[in-house]
């Protein structure tokens, strides 16, 4: 019987680059073996499973070294052997409603019509997305999309699944469900499995092996998840890869809310909103999958207009947030005199002064970028600010030093890691030093390291003076750093409390 996964002294470089994302590396994975791959970010996880779906090929999309073969066949040879959830699961969806999504894999692989239509349903029902087959695709949550490319790959049985951190956009009753799911499913079917996850508390039950990545090529450690967390816990989180224990502790107590930034009154984008940011505070937005937190979130941007209600930008009148006037650093973005908002309402604010007065963070990074360059990515809010260049220049040297991504300068954003794109996107949000900050998903795709800095960068704003809005589903960035918790429910704010809060706890102002 053929092994699912040989690799043999392979590597691979992006065409772009000129360094290979992965080198050196031989692992072999039998049929059966569940696998967790772990790493720190950029260090060729997600590479590795593009590779193995047969996404990835030479010379077209880059040069490869060495051997890869999957199921004994070059890989990308045998189709149907191998399945993959990506990173991104907007980028996977192909059609315009929930049901022929599902079913566009199966059509291609020509299953018999009366098969098609009954597995659709069943596999929908496993991953807990309970809507019309005509419900449209454009309309899912980004953790919903998640839940819809698991149900794909779930009708198709492949061999061999490459998930490429499936549960990160989950909620967490939806993010049991589907590692419940998987874990199913895969040992039902005695399918090989490779799982790429940076928060690992909980997944040892689902896995017979755990392999980490060197990020300089090759494999640093290799074998059932007891021994690499017990034997080699501590060098593993020194070199930045989640590994299970304690919570990273509160940055600092809760502040009480400065003057409100921004403010939301009875908005229609959700179910008659309202809310208020304030400076020097961080306002976490929860719920669950589809309870419409990036709509909020888009809206409290500027970025969605309501049908009815309004969204009103109520700093920026000529004065500092917060303390003297003084030069502003990227990375620590002390608070200084800025010009006036505009006198227009906030959501027909020209682009040149909504970057001025907002920084934000999309979903999906990719979704932002507009250059060809990590650096000319970072310039660009500050150059449509108006900004000298020699300022430019700085803002951009300072931001990618703090966040890891000074060897990337020269890289195209659309082929960083996910955890990269990540970065760069706060980073960009970061690079104007705004008033407002609107983040969706801050810390997605992030490994140890990289979660502390974005966590103590975001710290940093709030004690700067900034208002700080991040939607998220991740619990121990609402613990160490939020000072309000709005928990949404069906459109509607269920409760806006302390962090951590029940939600009949009484309203926080």
């Amino acid at each position: 019987m053929a092994r699912a996964i040989e690799a043999a002294g392979w590597g691979w470089r992006h065409s772009d680059r000129r360094r290979f994302a992965l080198r050196h590396l031989d692992l072999t994975v039998e049929e059966g073996e569940r696998v967790l791959l772990l790493g720190a970010s950029g260090a060729g996880k997600s590479t590795l499973l593009k590779a193995l779906a047969g996404v990835l090929r030479a010379p077209e999309a880059g040069d490869e070294e060495g051997d890869l073969l999957v199921g004994g066949h070059p890989a990308g040879d045998l189709p149907g052997y191998a399945g993959l959830v990506f990173q991104d699961p907007s980028s996977a969806i192909v059609m315009g409603r929930l049901g022929d999504d599902v079913a566009f894999g199966m059509e291609n692989r020509a299953v018999p019509l009366e098969r098609i239509w009954p597995r659709v349903l069943e596999v929908l029902e496993l991953v807990g997305l309970r809507y019309p087959l005509d419900h449209r695709t454009d309309r899912l949550s980004g953790g919903e999309q998640q839940r819809l490319a698991i149900a794909g790959l779930l009708a198709l049985s492949p061999r061999l699944w490459l998930l490429d951190e499936p549960t990160a956009n989950l909620d967490p009753e939806g993010a049991a469900m589907v590692r419940e799911t998987i874990a199913e499913v895969v040992g039902r079917s005695n399918a090989a499995m490779l799982l790429v996850e940076h928060r690992v508390t909980g997944l040892a039950e689902l896995v017979d092996r755990v392999v980490v990545l060197e990020p300089a090529g090759g494999v640093l450690a290799d074998g059932p998840p007891e021994e690499i967390f017990g034997r080699l816990g501590p060098r593993l989180r020194a070199e930045g890869v989640w590994v299970p224990g304690p919570r990273p502790a509160r940055l600092a107590p809760p502040r009480a809310p400065g003057r409100a930034v921004v403010a939301a009154e009875r908005l229609s984008v959700v179910d008659g909103v309202d809310l208020a940011a304030h400076e020097g505070q961080v306002l976490a937005v929860t719920g669950s999958n589809g309870s419409g937190k990036t709509t909020l979130a888009l809206a409290l941007a500027s970025l969605l207009a309501p049908t009815s209600g309004e969204v009103r930008f109520l700093g920026g009148a000529g004065q500092p947030a917060s303390g003297p006037a003084a030069p502003r650093s990227a990375a620590t973005l002390r608070p200084g005199a800025r010009p006036p908002c505009p006198a227009a309402p906030y959501p027909t604010w020209p682009a040149r002064e909504l970057v001025r007065h907002v920084g934000t963070v999309f979903q999906q990074p990719e979704q932002q970028f507009v250059t060809s360059s990590v650096a000319a990515e970072l310039a660009v809010g500050p150059r449509r600010c108006g900004m000298p260049e020699p300022e430019v220049a700085r803002r951009t040297a300072e931001l990618l030093e703090r966040l890891a991504l000074t060897h990337l300068a020269d890289a195209n954003p659309f082929t960083l890691s996910g955890g990269e794109q990540r970065r760069l996107s706060v980073a960009t949000a970061l690079a104007t030093d705004p008033e407002l900050l609107v983040l969706d998903e801050p810390t997605f795709g992030q490994d140890a390291r990289g979660w502390d800095e974005l966590a103590a960068l975001l710290a940093a704003q709030r004690d700067a003076g900034r208002a700080i809005v991040t939607v998220t589903h991740d619990g121990e960035l609402v613990a160490a750093l939020a000072d309000r918790e709005a928990k949404l429910e069906g459109g509607r704010i269920a409760a806006a409390c302390a962090p951590g809060a029940p939600a009949e706890a009484a309203p926080v102002p």
